[in-house]
């Protein structure tokens, strides 16, 4: 201990002097050896704080959202996907952990804590992205999917490929199925048959009803409890549920309650160089359902802008159905059926989100498409809605550049004042959570101070 000499008169300074020169040299000592402890014990804390933040997102990993059951049980064993250059591939493995898309984070198992649910599509997609669209919607709970594969999803290796994940029945349109459509009572209705032997768009619609037909046997077949007809570049959004769960919400329902709609929401590009829209795209148009109506007349043409309607394609979002004898389709985004009038509710939160016309080369695409002619008359004969046919006349009609400037000015929503504007009234809404759910998962940074501890 130091000894303080001299009277009680010191001063301060002499006082500090008399401490310096006393015995043990008190200061020096103490203050040396806090000064050498503090960068060890900061170290020691951020230490135990990084380990405490693994610790909680791995956590998050194994118990996040609910849904996520990516492993599937096979006689070869436990099945995930492995990257590849063109997406994932199944792969049979011993490991316990399920695979995430893109590597996100994981929702936690939901998939038996609600109905059996299936999904039903006809698609031409790449091989990669209906991959990543069926490992979506099994983290949101669906369990089944029926796709009918046409184009470039049609070739064997694409459908083998997709037969093999668990959970997935590939149709491709060969003799059986063209039997089957050829004999389907549909043919005999009424509620169809507006679109009967038109070419392009109607078509397809046909199609769609047709599949959605056989898809129904299918999922009677194996016993599922639920049904919705979705398109490849549909995400569902399941707002309002907790857990991130489409079952949960359809589980909610009354047993009396036989179709459910969901609102559909329109994904609005804020650049023009979008590539994957999915994981890029976070802005969208909401459905008047979702909305205050008075705001929604308000700025129907702000909205609209100059386009022919609020949405540039469908507003009538997509149902689910219960599965049950007599159910029949009632086109692509409806469900009615032969033997009652469906009981029939919309839900107030959850909607399915369409990522339309995202890209610059999705407009392009329409140039020559379905072999019709450039022509007011050929554009009305070949497509159901009026923006597609504008597009198909502007994407036939001008050059790439004259195209750019008519995407970026009927598509890309670049003006923040006017995104703000209409987030503030509600009629956009921002939407990160399939972004996230599709991110590679994080990397916790190692502070290089902590190496040498």
């Amino acid at each position: 201990m130091a000894v303080l000499s001299g009277s009680a008169n010191t001063s301060p300074g002499s006082t500090m002097r008399t401490i310096k020169s006393g015995g043990g040299s008190f200061l020096t000592s103490r203050g040396a050896y806090w000064l050498l402890a503090l960068p060890l014990v900061l170290a020691a804390f951020a230490l135990g704080l990084q380990w405490s933040t693994h610790t909680r997102i791995e956590q998050q990993r194994q118990n996040g959202f609910p849904g996520d059951r990516i492993l599937y049980e096979n006689p070869g064993g436990l099945r995930t996907l492995e990257a590849t250059e063109d997406g994932w591939i199944p792969k049979n493995e011993g490991s316990t952990q399920g695979w995430r898309p893109g590597g996100g984070f994981r929702p936690a198992e939901n998939l038996g804590k609600g109905p059996r649910l299936a999904f039903v599509t006809t698609t031409a997609d790449t091989l990669r992205q209906i991959r990543l669209w069926i490992q979506y919607h099994r983290a949101v709970g669906v369990t089944d999917f029926i796709l009918f594969v046409e184009g470039q999803a049609a070739k064997p290796e694409v459908a083998n490929a997709l037969d093999r994940i668990e959970g997935v029945q590939v149709v491709i349109r060969d003799e059986a199925l063209k039997q089957r459509h050829a004999s389907s009572r549909i043919w005999n209705e009424t509620w169809l048959s507006a679109f009967f032997h038109k070419p392009c768009n109607h078509e397809l619609f046909v199609l769609q009803s047709l599949n959605m037909e056989a898809g129904i046997e299918i999922a009677l077949k194996n016993k599922v409890e639920w049904i919705l007809h979705v398109d490849t570049d549909e995400l569902m959004y399941p707002g309002g549920a907790p857990d991130y769960s489409l079952q949960r919400i359809l589980a909610s329902y009354e047993d009396d309650v036989d179709t459910v709609v969901f609102p559909n929401y329109e994904s609005l590009p804020e650049r023009d160089d979008v590539k994957d829209p999915f994981t890029e795209v976070t802005l969208f148009k909401r459905n008047y359902h979702h909305v205050v109506p008075d705001l929604y007349f308000k700025s129907y043409h702000a909205v609209a802008r100059g386009n022919p309607n609020y949405f540039i394609t469908y507003g009538n979002g997509k149902s689910a159905a219960r599965v049950q004898a007599g159910l029949r389709p009632n086109g692509a985004h409806r469900w009615y059926s032969y033997t009652k009038a469906p009981r029939e509710e919309t839900s107030d939160q959850a909607a399915v989100l369409h990522y339309t016309y995202n890209r610059f080369e999705d407009l392009k695409s329409r140039r020559d498409r379905c072999d019709c002619a450039p022509t007011e008359e050929d554009a009305k004969r070949c497509f159901i809605l009026p923006f597609d046919r504008m597009a198909f006349l502007a994407a036939s009609m001008k050059s790439d550049e004259e195209l750019m400037g008519w995407f970026r000015e009927r598509l890309v929503w670049n003006d923040p004042a006017v995104v703000m504007d209409l987030l503030k009234n509600g009629l956009f809404v921002r939407l990160y959570t399939p972004q996230v759910l599709e991110q590679p998962k994080p990397q916790i940074p190692v502070l290089s101070g902590l190496q040498a501890v």
